[in-house]
């Protein structure tokens, strides 16, 4: 679509508009609402979907699953879009981006949560069909063990192994530094306060 601008300012296009999409304090904007307070400073500190869905309840923290898996598949459409032909990694750029975004939201002081979910939105543009067998291997473990944590780790297990079959160990590859961001935000969570380290 934007093949005559050159990749550089696509680049950085698809950079910012993906982090300021991220930067968007869905589940803060939610408590605020509910009148919950900061989630910074409540549960386990951590202004995402678990911890919103602990202080508000699971139907009033439901758009706050929305909204952050909305986040990355947003920010990832946008560089899918704009992306020349071959240059499917823009849309990892864009997820990526908004994944950045919600750990360091520009609009909440720079203090955000693990971008799962964000991570999440992005999974489902950058790699649809995987997305579809992970998201069925998640239900069907959950209907079984009715437990969203147990399903959750397998599906996400699943995905990347179905992306691998699916598109290619590139593509896969690229996913993993996606997930490796995730990792990375879990391990300075521990290391700030071990009550912090959970999902969001």
């Amino acid at each position: 679509m934007l093949a005559a601008v050159p990749t550089v300012v696509t680049i950085l296009l698809v950079s910012a508009v993906g982090y300021l999409v991220g930067s968007v304090p869905i589940a803060n904007l939610v408590a605020a609402r509910r009148r919950a307070g900061d989630l910074r400073t409540v549960g386990d500190r951590n202004p995402g979907y678990w911890n919103a869905k602990e202080q508000l309840g699971a139907r009033s923290a439901l758009p706050v699953f929305v909204g952050d898996v909305a986040k990355g598949a947003v920010a990832a459409g946008l560089g899918a879009v704009v992306a020349a032909e071959g240059d499917w990694w823009l849309a990892y750029v864009g997820g990526g981006a908004a994944m950045v975004g919600h750990a360091w939201p520009v609009f909440a002081g720079f203090r955000g949560g693990r971008s799962v979910l964000t991570f999440v939105g992005t999974a489902l543009v950058v790699g649809p069909v995987a997305a579809v067998i992970g998201v069925a291997a998640l239900l069907a473990v959950w209907m079984t063990t009715r437990s969203f944590a147990w399903a959750a780790r397998v599906g996400i297990v699943v995905y990347p192994i179905a992306q691998l079959v699916v598109d290619g160990p590139v593509r896969t590859a690229t996913t993993g530094a996606l997930m490796t961001f995730i990792g990375v935000r879990f391990a300075q969570a521990a290391l700030a306060s071990p009550a912090e380290a959970t999902p969001g």
